[in-house]
């Protein structure tokens, strides 16, 4: 059966999901009690065979054998197809909650992964993921099963004979009372489980992507003992978990144990004395058989909804969570310029003030270069600009617009953001590059990642490549140098020909001659765009219209390069050192260039 096609907004709730996979769960019950209807059926066909076989009846006998194969082969297949049916909405379910679960991630904002660690997500992914699949597959099938059990072991029992049946349930209060008392228990052993698990998750991918550091610290010993630490108390927990489910097993049989010993000895008195035949208590045997496992199960069933209620609940705390950005209510427009205009933007990381007051405007198709030192604010305006966290209401213009009134995919899709610090996704260059196409390995997409390539100056690196653009990276980009990862990344945010062009820093990993190849690429994007470029390099910002220069958060500065220049502040300081460091760069290879010449000269 396949998985069906996905709406856009997928409820999360477990009613939910059980309604959206109802028809399936229908089927499955309608052979489940199929199947219990024909093991009945099978029980008094066993009495029948039974007692015929005592009254020395072979032809009645053969019969009553031949028809129970029947039976029994029919109810195995009602319980294959019962099984295939609940599973498949079991796998449904799974496959929905992932995907809504991975959708609902994309939407969340820095707060919610500062709070949840990225192992515990995977963790919560996964392996609760897996538990709540259980509880919504096997789980429900069991329950449907053992409740059509109960009802129709009970009925041939009963007609067998009503006195043994209640010989036979005076257990079952003792089970059901038993169950209850390990049920609340099992949830929170489970909880505790699960959350161990996603902290072990968690120090594990935090110390294989810090694996080069922790190698230069040589501090593999201290990673150990960090892991060792939480994999001990993931032993711990789960050593607790399995010894509260191995004391329920054990408990619900020995009480079950003693309603089978209570059945022979009083089924054995009811047949000496002719009140049941031979056939009567092999059946009610048979049926009770059926009967014991449903009883038998409730704990490893109660098992299983625990656990499925515990990873729920750790699951439902990602689907509860707020994200920081949300769409507004206007409509997408058709068609964005690229104006850019901020009022007074003010922005806070907790109790500290990052951006304060800020105002700039940035008319379409014009350049302007953001100018600070490290910390000033450039980069948290740049996120603030592409809504990757909550912009403060009021305060960013898009066309005119308020970006918190626009559709968040509008404001994004309009931005194209090359961020400081590259990410790479572990695929091939080609499919990094054209990230944002519908189809980038159509000719037509091969000529649009070339194109970008080149306008970012990396081609002719990728294509030095072992595989070219077919090259896979590696995790974040590994096989690439710094510069490569940043040129690839400007290359990704060229390709989607955004009505406006965020550059963070993208001379920060390049050589000079990269650096004035670079440049010329932002100047041609600067003709077809809106760019924002930010930077700590006075060569890159002469090239804009305008030029923003930061301070502590605060705008200190706005002009031309040459006006900025001129007035002799902070922008001037910056070109000034800027221009002695050149000046002693080339000194220094000029120096050494011409020590290397006497030394040749002397040989």
């Amino acid at each position: 059966m396949t998985s069906p096609a996905l709406p856009k907004d997928i409820p999360f709730g477990l009613g939910d999901q059980f309604r959206r996979n109802f028809s399936l769960y229908l089927s499955g019950g309608f052979l489940l009690a199929a199947q219990q209807l024909l093991m009945a059926k099978r029980d008094f066909l066993v009495k029948a065979a039974v007692d015929a076989a005592d009254a020395r009846i072979a032809e009645a006998a053969a019969e009553a054998a031949i028809w129970m194969l029947v039976v029994s082969v029919s109810a195995a297949v009602a319980r294959v197809l019962s099984r295939v049916t609940v599973f498949t909405a079991g796998r449904n379910v799974e496959y929905e909650l992932r995907a809504v679960l991975l959708s609902k991630l994309h939407k969340l904002g820095p707060s919610f992964f500062r709070r949840m660690p990225t192992g515990d997500i995977m963790s919560r992914a996964t392996n609760d993921l897996t538990q709540v699949r259980l509880l919504l597959g096997f789980g429900i099938m069991n329950i449907i099963s053992s409740l059509f059990a109960l009802a129709s072991a009970l009925y041939v029992m009963i007609r067998m004979s009503g006195k043994l049946t209640l010989a036979a349930l005076v257990t079952l209060p003792i089970l059901v009372l038993t169950t209850r008392s390990f049920s609340t228990k099992l949830f929170t052993r489970t909880r505790e489980n699960q959350e161990a698990i996603g902290k072990m998750s968690d120090r594990v991918l935090a110390s294989l992507a810090g694996v080069r550091v922790v190698r230069s610290f040589a501090l593999e010993d201290v990673e150990g003992a960090a892991f060792d630490k939480v994999n001990r108390d993931y032993l711990d927990k789960s050593l607790a978990f399995a010894r509260l489910r191995g004391s329920m097993f054990p408990m619900m049989g020995a009480i079950s144990a003693v309603g089978t010993l209570v059945v022979f000895w009083y089924g054995g008195f009811l047949v000496i004395h002719g009140q049941m035949t031979k056939g009567d208590f092999v059946s009610f045997w048979m049926a009770l058989a059926r009967l014991m496992w449903p009883l038998l199960a409730l704990g490893f069933v109660t098992s299983i909804v625990q656990r499925g209620r515990a990873s729920y609940s750790r699951i439902k705390a990602i689907f509860d969570a707020e994200p920081d950005v949300v769409s507004g209510p206007l409509p997408a427009p058709k068609e964005v310029q690229g104006a850019i205009a901020v009022q007074s933007l003010t922005f806070r990381h907790g109790e500290r003030k990052v951006v304060d007051d800020v105002s700039f405007e940035l008319p379409a198709g014009k350049s302007l270069a953001i100018v600070g030192r490290t910390g000033s604010g450039k980069s948290t305006i740049a996120t603030l600009l592409a809504r990757l966290m909550p912009t403060p209401a009021g305060t960013v213009f898009l066309d005119g617009a308020d970006i918190c009134e626009l559709p968040v995919e509008t404001v994004r899709a309009s931005i194209g953001y090359a961020q400081q610090d590259a990410f790479l996704f572990s695929t091939t260059v080609a499919r990094n590059i054209g990230y944002a196409l519908d189809d980038p390995d159509s000719p037509e997409g091969m000529e649009r990642i070339r194109a970008a390539a080149k306008e970012a100056f990396v081609l002719d690196e990728i294509l030095s490549l072992p595989d070219g653009f077919d090259t896979v990276v590696g995790e974040r980009g590994v096989q690439l140098s710094g510069g490569q990862r940043q040129r690839v990344a400007l290359a990704r945010a060229l390709i989607r020909e955004p009505a406006v062009l965020i550059l963070d820093d993208p001379l920060s990993a390049v050589d000079a001659k990269t650096e004035a190849a670079i440049l010329g690429a932002i100047e041609r994007q600067a003709e077809k765009r809106s760019v924002i470029l930010i930077t700590h390099r006075v060569a890159a910002a002469r090239r804009c219209d305008a030029v923003v220069v930061l301070d502590e958060g605060r705008v200190i500065e706005r002009g031309t390069h040459e006006e900025l220049c001129a007035a002799g502040g902070l922008y001037a300081a910056f070109a000034e050192e800027q221009r002695i460091e050149a000046d002693l760069d080339a000194f220094d290879v000029s120096g050494v260039q011409s020590v290397k010449g006497e030394a040749v000269t002397a040989a």
